[in-house]
């Protein structure tokens, strides 16, 4: 392998499927770092909720993006995508191979291809937006974005009001869908790029994710979560495992009904990761329980 060649080995799936185990052994192999591609686990008040690896898991591998924000920061796809490649730049003066690691796909899409560029829209729109997410709630605009847009409505973060008010005001204020501009910026990486993906059956999933529930609130998800109900408004909160205890400390459900809609809504969004990520047609897929050398032999031929 020619020192001036540099790659990206990067590591996807949905949640629970045991990218991070992965990306430990492909890290430690190769000796190199690892970035972490996952939009939640930024943040240092967000620990058992978000499955950040475990201190050992840290320790073996230096790892970076992983709890080195507060919720109270602003701090967006965009602003990753700089970080993370300043990021990679230092660590390709020492390493031929870097690892990143997540669930986030459009994290992952600005990393590898940059991001798409929108046209400007009238302020208005969101306003108006914003307006019918307070007074209705999220469904509403849940509905028209299905009339608008059934693509996009499929694969993104549908609770996620800022997303689904985005996706909107795009397709409104230029009469065109929003995937119709999503996909389109192929920015030159002076690095090459080697996708692995983790995969199961679907029932193997659920199990993985249900199981991963009850482990956290043995871990005290509860506790994490009672501290940052005070913010519970913050954008970073609006995350699955969080926002559904929010409403049990709100009285509305009870803690039984919480658990079983984190996992619920988890399930959800290991359905919509993959959605996503199926689109990616350079995704070398390999069953979870795949053989570590397996997949290593396939990057070592990739390289």
């Amino acid at each position: 392998m020619g020192s001036s060649k540099k790659t990206l080995i990067t590591i996807v799936g949905p949640t629970a499927i045991g990218k991070t185990s992965l990306s430990i052994l492909v890290a430690s192999h190769f000796n190199t770092e690892i970035i972490s591609c996952d939009s939640r686990q930024f943040y240092k008040e967000m620990t058992i909720g978000t499955a950040v690896p475990e201190k050992d898991e840290l320790a073996t591998v230096p790892h970076h993006f992983i709890q080195n924000r507060s919720v109270v920061e602003d701090y967006n796809v965009g602003d990753f995508e700089k970080d993370a490649l300043t990021t990679l730049d230092t660590l390709f003066e020492k390493h031929n191979t870097v690892v990143m690691v997540g669930g986030s796909g459009l994290y992952i899409r600005a990393v590898l291809e940059g991001l798409d560029d929108f046209p400007k829209i009238d302020p208005a729109i969101r306003h108006e937006l914003k307006n019918i997410y307070k007074s209705e709630g999220i469904i509403p605009l849940q509905q028209q974005l299905k009339k608008l847009d059934v693509e996009t409505y499929n694969s993104i973060s549908l609770d996620n009001p800022q997303r689904v008010i985005r996706a909107l005001e795009i397709c409104i204020g230029t009469n065109l869908p929003y995937s119709s501009f999503t996909g389109k910026a192929k920015k030159k990486r002076n690095f090459e790029s080697i996708i692995i993906g983790l995969n199961a059956e679907r029932q193997k999933i659920y199990d993985r994710i249900n199981f991963r529930v009850d482990l956290m609130m043995e871990k005290g998800l509860l506790n994490e979560a009672k501290k940052l109900y005070p913010q519970k408004s913050l954008n970073a909160l609006q995350t699955v495992g969080y926002r559904e205890l929010f409403l049990f400390f709100d009285g509305k459900i009870t803690k039984e009904y919480a658990v079983e809609e984190i996992k619920k809504n988890t399930r959800r969004f290991a359905k919509r990761q993959l959605t996503w990520f199926k689109k990616n047609t350079n995704i070398m897929w390999f069953d979870f329980e795949a053989s570590f050398s397996i997949i290593l032999k396939k990057i070592k031929e990739s390289i």
